[in-house]
């Protein structure tokens, strides 16, 4: 019998051709990109960044011009008694200015002429001691249609007494009410979404601004023209 026996390995460092076709299998492949194309690819690369370039100093000048808010600790200074005296001369009635004290903080205070629904009105925005909202509205040519705007067509639900005087109640029962006053030839709306609590502090504060100020005026008709 015949002894197979097994093919010898060259030994290491010879130059057989089994040797140099493994090592250039693992050998890394470095693909070749034509100079044409590199050189798109490197302006394609050199055009994003130019835009980029561009939209930042296009939107730049903008948030520059609108700073961020202030911090929650800032509160506007609103004069709502300065403002209120400067209303009077064309409301015909010196407007409500409820003081408070620092409980209720106003953020709007301001005269609309009403020349879209023929109603001017005097308005204040109060922030609650509780961070909720609550809108004052005088007016002393209230309507029914304007009355049910201002209450979002809430329905009466009762009256609440502040101030020695019973205010009406709506409410939307969605959180939302209104406390509605006629008191010396004007109408008051009191409106947000605050505790009635809270409603019952402004309301009162509301009622003795009225009283000290002046009744309602009528201002003098024209004379007529010869």
């Amino acid at each position: 019998m015949q002894e197979k026996t097994s093919p010898t390995p060259d030994p290491a460092g010879t130059g057989g051709s089994g040797g140099a076709g493994a090592r250039d299998a693992g050998a890394p492949v470095k693909p070749v990109i034509p100079a044409a194309a590199a050189k798109r690819a490197n302006a394609s690369v050199i055009g994003m960044v130019i835009a980029l370039v561009v939209s930042i100093a296009a939107f730049l000048p903008v948030i520059l011009m609108n700073p961020l808010p202030k911090s929650d600790g800032y509160r506007p200074d609103i004069d709502v008694a300065g403002i209120s005296q400067r209303a009077a001369d064309v409301a015909g009635f010196t407007p409500a200015a409820p003081d408070t004290g620092n409980a209720f903080r106003a953020n709007y205070a301001r005269w609309e002429a009403g020349t879209g629904n023929g109603v001017p009105t005097w308005e204040v925005g109060f922030l609650t001691p509780k961070e909720s909202f609550i809108a004052l509205v005088q007016t002393s040519k209230a309507n029914p249609t304007w009355l049910l705007q201002q209450t979002k067509n809430a329905p009466v639900t009762g009256t609440r007494s502040a101030g020695g005087q019973e205010w009406e109640l709506r409410d939307t029962g969605k959180g939302e009410k209104s406390m509605v006053l006629d008191y010396r030839g004007t109408t008051v709306v009191l409106s947000g979404a605050a505790q009635l609590d809270e409603f019952g502090i402004l309301a009162d504060a509301v009622v003795k601004s009225m009283d000290s100020n002046p009744a309602v005026t009528v201002s003098p008709s024209a004379p007529a023209a010869p």
